[in-house]
């Protein structure tokens, strides 16, 4: 018991450490898109902007440059980059300037260690409970950002896809190939159907194709028999979320909402609570 628990900590730590990486990710991979889609643009354009992207575009990506605080641009030392403790530590302010650190931070981190060490303690710590454990924090990347810029990255939404189907195809999953294929069919195909008779009915997009890729992905990892409890647990989330929001005066009644966070809360309930959550309605109704 005490090994196991030894085990646990020192995931829980390095795990926290990762979600640090996740942090520069969710910041940095939309500012990198946007300065390729503007690339793009004046290449198509013929043309030079000369309005520059939010960060430079020279030398910008995931590893440069270093961390450094957004408002004054100071670099972040080593003990000011521990993960949950040099937050507390610096009482949620930069060091130089004093500026506000978003909680944000810290909240990705311990989460991120959270969802990891649940992965392992109910999937074991083999290959499969590392797989669900990076399911789960790439679903947590793809939720923030989706938050600040409406957009789920196919850099992450088709990775994920594949690498649901390579689980089983492999058989590190417990999920058949078959049932990962019809599920990441049915999972596109359902949301798309919805998304073109929504537009048909009212002329207007009620979500964006990154939706359809992540219920795909879902459907790879979890199966297609869980596509019905990830659909009505996301409708569920989504419904409290907006109900509360409204009554709380922080998104407007005609304002777009983000699905993205819904699914993906779905999904980790459907990953790691889904067998019981279905074993309980088939109870209920005596259909077990």
């Amino acid at each position: 018991m005490s090994e196991l628990l030894v085990s646990y900590s020192i995931c829980f730590v390095v795990f926290a450490a990762l979600g640090s990486f996740f942090n520069v990710v969710i910041y940095r991979l939309p500012l990198m898109m946007e300065s390729a889609w503007q690339r793009e643009c004046e290449l198509l354009l013929g043309s030079q902007s000369s309005t520059p992207p939010p960060e430079e575009k020279a030398n910008f990506n995931i590893a440069i440059p270093n961390s450094h605080c957004p408002h004054c641009k100071a670099p972040i030392k080593a003990w000011q980059n521990i993960p949950i403790v040099s937050y507390l530590l610096l009482k949620g302010r930069c060091a130089s300037c004093q500026t506000g650190i978003s909680l944000r931070y810290p909240a990705v981190e311990l989460t991120t260690a959270l969802l990891g060490v649940s992965c392992l303690a109910l999937f074991g710590l083999g290959a499969y409970g590392l797989a669900a454990a990076a399911l789960c924090w790439t679903l947590l990347i793809l939720t923030a950002i989706d938050i600040d810029h409406q957009l789920l990255p196919d850099q992450l939404t088709l990775p994920l896809l594949w690498a649901g189907l390579l689980l089983s195809a492999t058989g590190i999953s417990p999920v058949p190939l078959y049932d990962a294929v019809i599920g990441a069919a049915a999972g596109y195909l359902s949301l798309w159907s919805v998304y073109w008779l929504f537009k048909l009915v009212t002329g207007k997009e009620g979500m964006g194709y990154g939706d359809f890729k992540l219920l795909a992905a879902l459907g790879a990892w979890l199966g297609w028999q869980y596509l019905p409890v990830v659909v009505l647990l996301s409708s569920v989330v989504g419904l409290v979320f907006a109900v509360s929001m409204m009554a709380s005066g922080s998104v407007k009644r005609d304002q777009g909402i983000p699905f993205g966070p819904h699914l993906a809360i779905a999904g980790w309930i459907a990953l790691l609570w889904g067998e019981v959550i279905v074993s309980s309605y088939l109870g209920l109704f005596n259909l077990g």
